[in-house]
């Protein structure tokens, strides 16, 4: 746990000696005040803007997600570019205790964010234990998308075009709430369909918890592939 602790209080030093990473910061607070203030005199002045506003607060979470997506994949490229992910290889650490530290502190300050933002936003009314679920649920796109985009990117440089690709794909289920519901399923396959499946029915007060369970089996499945391989990539 102490080797764990020291190398996500490394990551948290990189993060503010790199301007640009540290920017990124700035982003969950943006949202929030977006919903708190600017969002609310929208729905106000535009009622058409009504049926839309699940949507809104299902993009506001996932953007939120976007923070330590960017920042996570950024720290282990500069890894990778500048040879120190050579010297983790070594540490005495588990394969499963290294991918701990890289992932669990962003995971968790996301999952607070996401539970601050949906206990504020002034739209739906979220209770605790829900609030909590949807949100760790949201997060888990933070392990994966790090872990996933770093099997692919080699460089910083290389990571920013993969990002663009990657939020694209984080993004694209929110079309299946355009389409007629037997063809909604398609996106299945990417773990925020469930997400985005789970708040909707969490904000409908419809029962979430089939597409949750789902949500997080597929989530934790796709982790757990993508970490073994991660961990034969990284050190090299």
């Amino acid at each position: 746990m102490r080797e764990i602790l020291k190398i996500a209080i490394m990551d948290m030093k990189l993060l503010f000696r790199d301007k640009s990473l540290r920017a990124f910061l700035v982003l969950p607070l943006v949202i929030y005040a977006l919903f708190l203030f600017l969002l609310p005199w929208l729905a106000d002045k535009y009622v058409f803007l009504a049926p839309y506003l699940y949507l809104f607060v299902i993009l506001g979470t996932i953007e939120n997600t976007q923070t330590f997506c960017f920042i996570s994949s950024m720290v282990l490229l500069d890894e990778k570019e500048s040879g120190v992910a050579k010297t983790y290889g070594v540490i005495p650490l588990a394969g499963y205790q290294f991918v701990l530290s890289r992932i669990l502190f962003p995971f968790l300050i996301t999952t607070l964010i996401n539970f601050i933002f949906l206990l504020v936003q002034p739209f739906f009314s979220i209770g605790l234990i829900s609030n909590l679920l949807i949100s760790l649920l949201l997060s888990l796109v933070v392990p994966l998308y790090v872990l996933t985009l770093n099997l692919f990117a080699k460089t910083r440089v290389e990571g920013l075009v993969f990002v663009k690709a990657f939020n694209i794909v984080v993004l694209i289920p929110i079309a299946s709430f355009f389409m007629p519901q037997f063809l909604e399923y398609i996106f299945s396959f990417i773990p925020t369909f469930w997400a985005f499946q789970s708040l909707n029915f969490i904000i409908e007060n419809n029962s979430f918890w089939a597409p949750m369970i789902f949500g997080f089996g597929l989530y934790f499945t796709l982790i757990f592939i993508v970490a073994k391989q991660f961990l034969k990539k990284h050190f090299l």
